[in-house]
């Protein structure tokens, strides 16, 4: 099946063809380029010709528990959603109205980035909040990047030539996640209700004190829309810095000297490397470590840095392996963990996902 990916990004969109689960092209667009506008998509249509199907990525489907075709229902209650995802949500509606305006014969399939982790253990799933805000299971955790796990575990697995039974999947890109995997199966996960919560990233906060929010919303000197821009937007490594929080320019900087590159580097590794101990625990042995997305397919100096960090979890690197490119293993023969260095194959799963879905015999 001929699949089109629409993989819309916090501030670009990632257009794919899929044959039979393989990639054949791909092109980015702004984000801007995008939102309100076909031609984008149309362009890559024309330049690739008509798919079977198109598969949409949105960052939150709620509770759903796999990929859903698109009718008018679901895409309300997808959009109102927006507010828990801004970065991404938004987006993805935007661009899913406009395909099916635009190419009304063909299915459209949403697939969910919190579907992966929609078996969470009620322990991993829950806050400690009163139980009558709790009751109906939406306050809840929700965990997100679940696209990117289900194919790093399926990779991890061919690299390994047998799936490793406990991993972690460590996606590090603009936005940045950790999660526990058991037999294939999510069991704890570093992002919460929404994608602010856990590590560090390019311009989000990550888990902050909720007393100091609360004390900075008394104070008056930010209302709610404005502390949400600024965790969304002017925190993590551009908070920190005082820059878009691009990590290759933070890097640079580091390395001439600049001392607030410099600290904003090690705490963001260090809320990374907290993450991970984290989020091991809940596995009673740890098999594989897959390093995926933007940051670790193209910063490898820095996920050896990472990866020095962790001694108490037995984790060791090759350099000589780290230096490749491609998926590879980048640990040494006969380490007691396995680390595999894996490029993000989100849209390799959108496709799977609808494929498998517009296969079934209920849509058949």
């Amino acid at each position: 099946m001929r699949i089109l990916v629409l993989n819309p990004g916090s501030s670009s969109m990632k257009v794919s063809i899929v044959d039979n689960g393989a990639v054949s092209h791909t092109a980015v667009w702004p984000a801007a380029d995008v939102g309100g506008d076909e031609s984008a998509v149309r362009e890559g249509i024309e330049r690739w010709g008509r798919p079977d199907a198109i598969a949409v990525r949105f960052v939150h489907g709620g509770s759903r528990p796999g990929p859903a075709l698109v009718d008018d229902e679901l895409l309300r209650w997808l959009d109102r959603l927006g507010p828990l995802a801004p970065l991404h949500q938004s987006l993805s509606v935007e661009v899913t109205r406009l395909v099916r305006a635009s190419l009304p014969g063909l299915p459209v399939v949403a697939c969910f980035d919190t579907s992966f982790h929609s078996g969470l253990p009620d322990a991993a799933a829950r806050y400690a909040l009163p139980r009558a805000w709790t009751a109906q299971n939406r306050l809840r955790r929700y965990g997100f990047h679940g696209l990117s796990c289900q194919y790093a575990v399926r990779r991890c697995a061919e690299l390994l030539a047998s799936p490793p039974v406990r991993m972690l999947c460590c996606h590090i890109g603009a936005g940045v996640s950790v999660t526990a995997i058991r037999h294939g199966v999510s069991v704890d996960t570093s992002m919460g209700f929404t994608p602010l919560e856990g590590a560090a990233m390019a311009t989000r906060s990550g888990s902050v004190d909720p007393g100091l929010l609360l004390h900075v919303l008394a104070t008056g000197d930010v209302d709610v829309p404005g502390l949400r821009d600024a965790l969304y937007h002017r925190s993590g490594l551009a908070g920190m810095t005082g820059t878009t929080g691009d990590l290759r320019d933070i890097l640079a900087a580091r390395a001439a000297g600049d001392q607030a590159a410099g600290a904003a580097v090690a705490v963001y590794l260090h809320r990374l490397r907290r993450e991970i101990g984290a989020v091991a625990m809940s596995l009673d042995r740890l098999d594989a470590v897959v390093f995926t997305g933007g940051v670790a397919e193209h910063q490898p100096g820095l996920i050896a840095e990472l990866v020095h960090g962790l001694p108490l979890l037995g984790l060791e690197i090759d350099t000589s392996r780290l230096a490749g490119t491609g998926d590879r293993l980048i640990s040494p023969p006969g380490a007691a963990v396995s680390l595999c260095a894996i490029a993000a194959g989100e849209d390799v799963e959108l496709a799977r996902e609808a494929t498998a879905l517009l296969a079934a015999p209920t849509h058949l």
